[in-house]
């Protein structure tokens, strides 16, 4: 997958006052110019209908075969990873992270440059989160470990107000939104629902989601009440916004926003998280900000997201399919793993989010078709085989392990690219796999071979 790089506009080039032939005047930003439709549906070895299906997502800036693995480029960058290669390598968009493009270098530079895709010359689509998972998790100092296991409380602490041993609470929620500390200079922030989608519509990505409140395993039943009612009555603040800016800032593209859909474990929870923002409607100006008739829209997809056990995983995902419009993107927010692929495609989600490839290549650790493995071992210092035999990565046509294990001891810093590269790779592949499996018939096959060689005993 290639993408050709757009030619810089002469009226932005150092030392020159030309001005360009405006030509005619593009056409104002409105949700009409975002689409999902449905292509192939899944069916269960015994013949019945199952909720995973094939799609296109129609954006501004390209299309996204569904299911499709997003890989994560939290600040404006993949780690360690050029957006070119991440492009060769067959991912179809990018997610970046509100939160710290907020911090740095801050939004409205973003904007001023062009937005997302252009700052980091990526041409193809672009997510960005809302801020809400790192205002909750950083503020707690339980950063990534909150989501599926769920922080323990200090002993005599409620889970309620839980922080992590030897740190301070940095984000404090209440009905209008969250104060927060920087992790990065102990500076005080508000994030509200317009706050958080105001960010998002200076940073420009194609999609954006809606800012939630983040809860744990641990929390209280009571608090996941709370904090459920509060998360809906933020997103249709975040709704009204989103109409808003559209509105106001008509002839940049359209950004559609999706709903996250919150829970835990309840499924009573769950699905009325899925019913209320799925009745949600605000009024957009159709075709603009100038006259047009209003339009009637509600949220262009959902996140599904918040705390979940592995073991529900599947179970929660097919609850809220069973909930949500047929004709709406679901994305499940942060998996990577091959179980977890699966097990989310056949229950109905459609694209998917993790940063996980480069955070582990950044370890040492590699993934093939019999398993993740660590290059540090000393076992691979005289081992001149690819990271992965019959891999098409760049990293595998042209390093062995041998090198990237000598890379890894020297401390080179471009070990962790060549192994990010493959990791990468290893996952957009094995999503595009899956969507040809369900439109050739060949899932169940597709993952029994997969799953049972990757997570085979190993020697």
């Amino acid at each position: 997958m290639t993408h050709q790089t757009s030619p810089r506009n002469p009226a932005h080039a150092p030392g020159t006052n030309a001005t360009p032939d405006a030509g005619p005047a593009p056409a104002a930003a409105t949700p009409r110019d975002f689409s999902f439709g449905v292509g192939s549906r899944l069916t269960g070895p015994d013949g019945q209908p199952r909720p995973g299906r094939t799609g296109t997502i129609t954006t501004p800036h390209g299309t996204i075969q569904t299911p499709a693995f997003i890989p994560v480029a939290t600040q404006a960058t993949v780690k360690a990873v050029l957006p070119e290669a991440m492009a060769e390598l067959g991912a179809q968009a990018l997610l970046a992270n509100a939160y710290h493009l907020y911090l740095q270098p801050g939004a409205d530079l973003l904007d001023e440059a062009g937005g997302l895709g252009q700052f980091m010359n990526w041409h193809g689509p672009t997510f960005t989160d809302s801020g809400g998972f790192q205002v909750m998790s950083l503020g707690s100092g339980f950063k990534k470990v909150i989501d599926m296991a769920g922080p323990k409380a200090p002993s005599g602490q409620g889970a309620d107000d839980a922080v992590a041993p030897g740190k301070e609470r940095l984000a404090n929620v209440d009905e209008d939104g969250v104060w927060f500390k920087s992790h990065l200079n102990g500076d005080q922030h508000r994030f509200t629902p317009e706050v958080s989608v105001g960010i998002q519509h200076q940073l420009g990505a194609d999609i954006m989601f809606a800012f939630d409140e983040l809860t744990t395993l641990h929390n209280s039943r009571g608090y996941q009440e709370e904090a459920l009612e509060r998360t809906r009555r933020w997103a249709q603040r975040c709704l009204d916004e989103h109409a808003r800016l559209t509105g106001e800032r008509a002839a940049k593209p359209y950004q559609a926003l999706f709903g996250v859909i919150q829970g835990a474990q309840y499924e009573d929870l769950r699905r009325q998280a899925c019913g209320d923002l799925a009745a949600m409607r605000t009024g957009f100006p159709d075709g603009g900000g100038s006259g047009g008739d209003a339009l009637e829209h509600g949220f262009d997809g959902y996140g599904i997201g918040g705390a979940l056990e592995k073991a529900n995983l599947g179970t929660i995902v097919g609850w809220c399919a069973e909930e949500l419009p047929e004709d709406k993107p679901r994305h499940l927010l942060g998996i990577s793993e091959p179980d977890d692929l699966f097990t989310s495609v056949e229950n109905g989600a459609d694209t998917f989010d993790c940063v996980s490839p480069t955070r582990v290549a950044r370890t040492g650790a590699f993934y093939t078709a019999d398993g993740r493995f660590n290059l540090p071992g000393a076992k691979y210092k005289r081992d001149f085989s690819p990271l992965e035999e019959g891999c098409d990565c760049y990293t595998c046509a042209h390093y062995t392990r041998a090198y990237i294990h000598h890379l890894i001891k020297a401390k080179e810093m471009v070990a962790h690219t060549l192994i990010s590269i493959h990791n990468e790779r290893f996952t957009v592949r094995l999503v595009d796999r899956i969507r040809v499996s369900i439109q050739d018939g060949t899932f169940w096959d597709l993952k029994d071979e997969v799953l049972g060689r990757y997570y085979a005993p190993k020697a």
